[in-house]
């Protein structure tokens, strides 16, 4: 968290926190939604400004509860999620093994790979308490040259390392906030 919002919670406490606002799409962008967007159920306008998303993800956390929020100064923006709290991207470097980064550019170390009833690919990883992501979209295909999936395209292996292979397993997408522990709308929890 920056010194700055730690500053700010000391000197406001008690500043009343704020749903529905900021969005975390699938693809792993941070999105605003005025109260219009809002009622119309739409994602919202993609945030640009580059120091404004490096200030998102430098103070996103997740309460006990399971809410991700973003903190922003005293106030604490809670985040809608799209699908999970976290959005990972796929690479092969040439020469080298797979590697995932998530939406703030940082690694992530998979232990455990799912695709959902949907088609979508996630990744959990290896902290305590265990992050869940899904794969962004555009990395779809590399995933499918890289996995030895069954017929039914749910199941399979990932070698992830020369020698270290990942069990993929089939899930329900309605299944994933309860099993990995999040709220995907706070908004909605509060109603």
């Amino acid at each position: 968290m920056d010194d700055i919002v730690k500053a700010a919670l000391a000197k406001w406490p008690n500043v009343p926190h704020c749903t529905g606002w900021l969005l975390l799409d699938r693809r792993g962008q941070w999105r605003m939604r005025d109260e219009g967007a809002q009622a119309r159920g739409e994602l919202g306008t993609t945030i640009r400004h580059a120091a404004l998303v490096g200030f998102i993800e430098r103070n996103y956390a997740c309460d006990d509860g399971g809410c991700w929020f973003f903190q922003n100064g005293p106030q604490r923006v809670y985040v809608e999620l799209a699908y999970t709290p976290w959005v990972v991207r796929l690479a092969l470097p040439s020469p080298g093994s797979p590697v995932l980064t998530d939406q703030t550019g940082a690694g992530f170390e998979p232990a455990a790979v799912y695709i959902d009833d949907e088609g979508g690919v996630l990744f959990a990883d290896r902290s305590n308490p265990q992050r869940i992501a899904v794969l962004h979209d555009h990395d779809l295909d590399l995933f499918a040259q890289l996995a030895a999936l069954d017929e039914s395209g749910t199941t399979g292996t990932l070698e992830w390392r020369p020698g270290h292979v990942l069990a993929v397993e089939s899930v329900r997408r309605a299944d994933i906030p309860a099993r990995f522990g999040f709220v995907a709308s706070p908004a909605a929890a509060q109603r």
